[in-house]
């Protein structure tokens, strides 16, 4: 047989490993849903009038291994040093075991926020942990699931305390001794709020002028002092006291709790989680049972299900941007949970006595290093540190840094005759000596009893007292414990995710493997910028490719969730109309179907939410949003729209609202949720948008982890760029949003690797996919489901939303009976009741094969049948699959007495045989958790059942 060179590319990622569907697929979906070609069905879908002019186009798409090749060269010219810097930031050791099982573990990372309790139950109990760690060693009464970073935890502390203090004060006290980024990212916060906020010392605190007052414990520069008169002189003039706090110096320090602290705010980022140049980490924040309900963020809880067994669930706070909109607490919707597990993982990983160990091991070198340095003449402050000091050199400031450098050590410039050092996990006794040599110490360092902290200030209550934080010492048991929680939960490692607004798309392998590489895991955020060139390498490349797919002219980096992308653009166009001297543009106007973020955001710069109504179709009402920018003409800062719509529809109307708002003397904020609809086929910043923000975790392939991290950069017109967040790490005049200046910029090279995968051709083909497949679906289920909002020739973006109200009319079946249902099938539901009550929002993705779609399209099918049986009798109305769904294990098991079968109620249509999902509980019982509220580990007792 003669030998024929075959056309087929093994290398194509775009469309042999990103793309679900294969050629075939395409052109037999095509065939369903009427047209002939994917370019016919997209010149149908996308308006003429915003289609962009030029194809993405910045060379050819890369191997896989090319891509690594390249990306390999660019981290190489990261220089990793060991960094004493502090400042919040710290060198830890990843203990092996979570590092493998959990942040390389896609059964951990590409699982979604766990609003469906009955599949997320592994992840929920992990976060409990977390919960319950935080709740230790601060003493106070519950905590939350954890926040984006610890500054602007701070921030939210502040304004918590504002919300909840009875004092009438306006003014909010900031300890000098705060990390300069948490002082500045409070400062950013309070200003468009009215709030004054004065920094000094807290000798200097006047406690009857404030609502609250924050200090940071260990301080900045390592001073360690009891915070309780400073506690009850606040709470003797109702304002509230903030403390934010290591929590690796708890388990020495006493705790902010047992000073009287209302409030307690830090980062968990040196348990176990590496320094990434910044992030992503897990903030945390804990408070007293009183002010549980003004606390910002997700608290997991306890419940119980249907049959009475112990579950976990999301509580209190769960939907509130949705339900609360512009007075919701915050606009913090997700978190950083995959980091937030990391960290509980670590503490269940060395228990009590490990956690204890290490802290005393770091306070012991610190003092080790301290009293060489003191023996030889310097003079180090403070007397009592936990791992921070700080030395005086005078003239031989930069002197003695360079030195450190030479011995491959950062150490911290503080003033201009002071260096900073602080001792982590990772210090050896060759640092400390490295570290004298830098001060021309010629000394090695023993094994003596330094110690240098006085009794008073050491914690004697107890923490980590679970048994879950006793029981995994082994590895074994550690490793199996990991596995447990990971298989009780559905992530995309097992089954299409199609949650319409999130995108949920393939995190692919490739993407993944750059993050823990030592050149990216482990720089310090603040080193000299000629140690991070590999970063700003990646970063400006990234941006660039951004501004291309954008439209836009500039990109900041800085925002570390979509939420905090909102409030980092709309802070930016508050920024810009205060430079022209336009203070009093503060109304923002936004349309009734807006995600519940974006009011959210608006209160948070100050401005004030004016709804937009939407018209029959879904649409946003132009007349009406006219009406409204004229009327508030004088006062118009901003708009903020969705493109295509929250309803999954291209609206033709968009460049008129554009158009008019700027006549009105507005700016555009696009929100970037929907991107993946347009990226190669339309370009906000062409249609009108002055700033959007774009949701990396989206889109551009990070990974949602449970529940984060995200990364939420904002592009701009070129005439925003100078009002774009700043940081003071980099002299900048305008504020910074997030504690680091790129946020989390350690998850970059996954959306990184992605363009560069992808290539210009590649991200347009993908968008085409994303909508093809959507259309696919909402073809296939339109009779058995009524497709609520198209355009006018009945197509649909990349989601549609499937109408259930009729089987709730008709028959009692609502929209959680068809979700739970799903999970019999093993799937995740669709979005539940937004942006309508009572329908689902399906988003497919392109990465979806139609094997799949056909399997989720068969279990919808299967319920409509079930919904239809019940609404013609044939079904009991309360005693029928979708009202019992889920089903498990113990049902398929247990005792049967329901008026259909077991298969039929376990192994419904879409349901795999051999490879089935089970999820481990029953519909879980959410008014019994609200009624019941628990958000700390329950004791070992109700563990008996498992």
């Amino acid at each position: 047989m003669a030998f024929k060179l075959t056309d087929y590319e093994a290398y194509d990622f775009a469309n042999r490993r990103h793309i679900g569907p294969s050629p075939q697929e395409m052109a037999d979906m095509l065939k369903v849903i009427g047209y002939k070609t994917l370019d016919e069905l997209i010149d149908a879908t996308v308006p003429e009038s915003i289609r962009q002019k030029e194809a993405l186009d910045w060379g050819r798409a890369l191997s896989e291994r090319d891509a690594l090749h390249h990306m390999r060269e660019v981290a190489d010219k990261n220089t990793v040093l060991t960094s004493l810097i502090g400042q919040g930031y710290y060198g830890t050791a990843t203990p092996a075991p979570i590092l493998r099982n959990i942040l390389e573990n896609p059964a951990w990372y590409t699982a979604y926020t766990p609003y469906q309790p009955e599949i997320s139950q592994g992840r929920l109990e992990a976060l409990l942990n977390y919960q319950t760690m935080v709740s230790d060693l601060t003493g106070l009464d519950i905590a939350n699931a954890s926040l984006l970073d610890e500054s602007t935890a701070a921030a939210e502390a502040m304004t918590m305390a504002k919300r909840s203090a009875k004092s009438k004060s306006n003014t909010f006290f900031v300890d000098e001794n705060c990390h300069p980024q948490n002082i500045a990212v409070i400062k950013t916060r309070a200003k468009p709020l009215g709030i004054e906020v004065v920094v000094g010392s807290p000798d200097t605190l006047e406690a009857s002028a404030v609502f609250g007052a924050i200090f940071q414990y260990p301080g900045t520069y390592g001073h360690v002092r009891d915070f309780t008169a400073e506690m009850d002189a606040l709470h003797a003039h109702k304002a509230l006291g903030v403390v934010i706090a290591d929590p690796l110096a708890l388990a020495l320090l006493k705790s902010p709790g047992e000073m009287g602290a209302d409030i307690a705010v830090g980062s968990t980022q040196r348990f176990g989680v590496p320094m990434g140049f910044g992030g992503p980490h897990a903030a945390y924040m804990a408070t007293r049972d009183a002010f549980k309900r003004a606390m910002p963020g997700r608290i997991i809880g306890v419940s119980v299900d249907a049959q009475g067994n112990q579950a976990y669930r999301l509580a209190l706070q769960t939907r509130e941007q949705h339900i609360r909109r512009e007075k919701a607490n915050s606009n913090v919707c997700t978190a950083q949970a995959l980091l937030a597990v990391m960290a509980s993982m670590y503490a269940v990983y060395h228990g009590p006595d490990g956690i204890k160990a290490i802290a005393q091991t770091v306070h012991r070198r610190a003092a080790r290093l301290a009293n060489g340095l003191e023996e030889h003449g310097f003079a180090v402050e403070p007397k009592v540190f936990f791992d921070t000091i700080t030395v005086e050199v005078g003239a031989l400031q930069r002197t003695v840094m360079q030195a450190a450098v030479a011995e491959g050590i950062n150490l911290r410039k503080v003033g201009d005759t002071k260096v900073g050092i602080s001792v982590d996990e990772m210090t050896r006794f060759d640092t400390i000596e490295a570290v004298w040599r830098a001060f021309g110490i010629d000394r090695k360092a023993t094994r003596d009893q330094a110690y240098r902290l006085p009794d008073a200030h050491l914690r004697t209550s107890e923490y980590l007292t679970h048994p879950t934080f006793q029981r995994n010492r082994a590895e074994a048991e550690m490793t199996r414990y990991m596995r447990r929680l990971a298989d009780r939960d559905l992530a995309l490692d097992r089954a299409m995710i199609p949650l319409g607004s999130c995108t949920m798309k393939l995190n692919a392998t490739i993407e993944m493997i750059p993050v823990t590489w030592s050149e990216f895991a482990d720089l310090h955020p603040f080193v000299p910028k000629d140690q991070a060139t590999g970063y700003y390498e990646m970063i400006s490349d990234l941006s660039e490719k951004l501004c291309v797919i954008t439209g836009y002219d500039a990109i900041s980096m800085q925002p570390n969730s979509g939420a905090q992308g909102e409030y980092a653009g709309l802070m930016t166009i508050r920024n810009y109309h205060e430079s022209r001297g336009d203070m009093d543009r503060s109304v923002c106007l936004i349309p009734t179907s807006a995600h519940g973020t974006n009011p959210a955001t608006a209160q948070m710069v100050g401005y004030k939410v004016v709804p937009v109504k939407a018209d029959d179709d879904g649409n946003i009402d132009v007349e009406d949003f006219r009406a409204k920018a004229e009327k508030h003409a004088d006062k118009l800062a901003a708009c903020m729209i969705t493109y295509p719509s929250t309803h999954g529809v291209f609206e033709e109307t968009v460049q008129e609202v554009c158009d008019i708002t700027h006549e009105f003397g507005g700016q555009v904020y696009i929100d970037g949720a929907n991107m993946n609809a347009m990226v190669g086929l339309s370009r906000p910043g062409d249609i009108g948008g002055d700033v959007s923000h774009l949701n990396l975790h989206k889109t551009f392939c990070i990974p949602h982890g449970g529940g984060g991290p995200g990364m939420g950069p904002i592009g701009v017109k070129s005439h925003l760029t100078p009002h774009l967040p700043g940081h003071p790490e980099h002299d900048d005049a305008v504020g910074p949003v997030s504690a680091a200046p790129f946020g989390s910029p350690s998850i970059l090279p996954v959306s990184w690797a992605y363009v560069l995968l992808m290539g210009g051709d590649g991200l347009t083909q993908a968008t085409k996919v994303a909508i093809l497949n959507a259309n696919y679906i909402a073809k296939r289920l339109n009779d058995a489901y009524p497709i609520l909002y198209t355009s006018t020739k009945g197509l649909v973006a990349h989601e549609c939303i499937l109408d259930t109200r009729p089987l709730n009319d008709a028959g009692g079946i609502t929209v959680d009976d068809v979700a739970k249902r799903l999970v019999d099938s093993g799937f995740h539901a669709p979005t539940m009741s937004w942006p309508v009550a009572g329908t689902l929002m399906v988003e497919p993705t392109e990465s979806e094969p139609k094997a799949e779609l056909d399997r989720f399209i068969d279990a919808m099918l299967s319920i409509r049948a079930e919904a239809q049986a019940v609404i013609d009798g044939k079904m009991d109305a309360e005693n029928n699959p979708l009202k019992h769904a889920p089903h498990t294990v113990r049902d398929l098991v247990g005792d049967w007495e329901r008026p259909y079968s077991r298969e039929e109620a376990c192994f419904p249509p879409g349901a795999l045989g051999v490879d089935k999902y089970w999820p481990p509980v029953n519909r879980v019982d959410n008014a019994y958790g609200d009624r019941n509220l628990v958000c700390t580990c329950p004791s070992m007792d109700e563990y008996e059942d498992e």
